[in-house]
């Protein structure tokens, strides 16, 4: 009886410690996230179960805007972003980052580019700045489909005004309502809310593509759990789990694809065109 009760204590022991040993072994991760409006860090909590899974031990940090996102990423308070391309593609400019992985949608997409909006029947816009010349103007500041495109088209130099917004969507509002003659926003949201304005229209657009949603890492990261998460992220698509296949079903996507600064090519040529350096400090 006694052997068994010494028996019994020591898997007891075995078992705590192996516990604890596999709890520390999951290596921790901070995330930064724009949360622009209530609830906008919520699409990627699916994540946490999976690549808990996985052995990472993520936590999400919410910013209000892609400046504020931008200078903790680069200040080193988060180990990696969830970003638009406008601020990925200047961390790699700024040679802080690298992109790893970006969503494919259900629908097959994961590039997005900028639309210019104005209200029914007004003049195309052909490629001239002085098309903005006099007009008040509003979008995302450091969005690649926003400001950093407004930038590189030279429509700042003619604008009578520049207003930034908080979002995307926020600029389409504030175009519907009078309060901006025309907006430069992401093409995707867009579409999802157009139907809600049969008043406004696209008048003219990029004619490149920007990797949508890129996760990018910090060169300061240990490359070990750079690769782990990685691995993870792109794992996501082929992953039988149920972690897995929970986190596609809500966050709406068929995985993770592999995104480089090929990726970019686009994107960097833009950025440059806007003025975007090595010294760039994320406002104009």
């Amino acid at each position: 009886m006694k052997a068994k009760k010494i028996i019994t204590f020591l898997l007891m022991v075995v078992l705590t410690v192996c516990f604890t040993l596999s709890l520390a072994q999951a290596e921790k991760l901070k995330i930064a996230i724009m949360q622009d409006k209530k609830g906008a860090a919520a699409k990627y909590k699916p994540l946490v179960p999976y690549l808990k899974n996985n052995g990472i031990d993520v936590s999400f940090v919410g910013t209000p805007n892609y400046t504020a996102a931008a200078k903790m990423f680069a200040s080193g308070k988060v180990d990696a972003m969830f970003s638009g391309s406008g601020v990925a593609g200047t961390m790699i400019i700024k040679d802080v980052s690298y992109p790893i992985a970006r969503p494919l949608s259900t629908d097959g997409t994961s590039t997005y580019w900028a639309v210019v909006l104005a209200k029914k029947g007004s003049p195309k816009y052909a490629g001239s700045a002085d098309y903005f010349k006099g007009k008040k103007i509003i979008y995302s500041a450091l969005a690649s489909s926003g400001e950093f495109y407004f930038h590189s088209i030279g429509g700042h130099k003619t604008a009578a005004k520049l207003m930034k917004a908080a979002s995307h969507g926020a600029a389409i509002d504030a175009l519907a309502r009078g309060a901006a003659d025309i907006a430069v926003v992401k093409n995707r949201v867009w579409a999802k809310m157009k139907k809600k304005y049969p008043d406004l229209e696209v008048v003219g657009n990029d004619t490149g593509e920007n990797p949508n949603g890129t996760l990018i890492v910090s060169k300061k990261l240990d490359p070990g759990l750079s690769g782990k998460l990685s691995n993870a992220m792109v794992g996501l698509m082929q992953d039988p789990s149920s972690a897995a296949s929970d986190a596609r079903e809500q966050m709406k996507i068929m995985g993770y694809i592999k995104t480089t600064k090929a990726d970019f090519s686009h994107t960097l040529e833009m950025l440059g065109k806007a003025g975007v350096d090595k010294g760039f400090d994320f406002e104009y």
